[in-house]
């Protein structure tokens, strides 16, 4: 394996640019996932039958708080990788711990959430705009959780061998699908909380 030092090291190798390459490709149909998703819940938005608005359900203040939880991890994963880049191990994975440890706090905030929604009569089987409306959030929310597993399993690996070419790519890449997933609420956010509480 030849290793390219003037380049950082998750892109020193071939390899790892075409894993990385790879993953902006998996992005690209991530996206075109939560496309649909969003497509169906503009259409849907309105058919609330005998259940209840947006208006009547959304609350700003778990809102705001799984808003700037999500924003905050996404500056400190972001700050694991400079340490990565720079050879700060503990410093990577101490930014990372941060990071799973907000990311967890949100999940625990939307699921509040999804049992209130419940409790107050906005099930799956509510309305099509309920039905849509979480199962937009909960495909995000899934997501959300499968990256606190995938991140654990990084930092594991990281503790074990050390930052290597190998292990910096995975945790480069881990640090794109965290982004995204930032960049998707950023759009829950607007177009569906903001535009729903109007």
């Amino acid at each position: 394996m030849k290793i390219d030092h003037s380049l950082p090291l998750e892109y020193s190798t071939e390899e790892n640019r075409l894993k990385i390459l790879g993953f902006w490709i998996f992005l690209g149909a991530e996206i075109m996932l939560f496309g649909t998703l969003f497509a169906s819940y503009f259409t849907l938005v309105d058919r609330i039958g005998s259940g209840p608005s947006g208006k009547e359900i959304f609350e700003i203040t778990p809102v705001l708080i799984e808003t700037i939880v999500l924003l905050t991890s996404s500056f400190t994963i972001g700050l694991g990788v400079h340490a990565m880049r720079i050879g700060r191990k503990k410093a990577m994975m101490s930014f990372f711990v941060i990071t799973l440890l907000l990311g967890l706090v949100f999940l625990g905030v939307e699921i509040f959430e999804f049992i209130h929604y419940v409790h107050i009569g906005a099930g799956l089987q509510t309305s099509a705009f309920t039905a849509i409306l979480l199962s937009t959030l909960g495909t995000h929310g899934l997501h959300v959780t499968f990256g606190l597993f995938w991140g654990l399993f990084i930092l594991l690996q990281v503790k074990k061998r050390g930052l290597t070419p190998e292990t910096a790519n995975k945790s480069f890449i881990f640090s794109l699908y965290w982004h995204f997933l930032d960049v998707v609420w950023i759009f829950i956010f607007s177009f569906v909380y903001l535009k729903g509480m109007m």
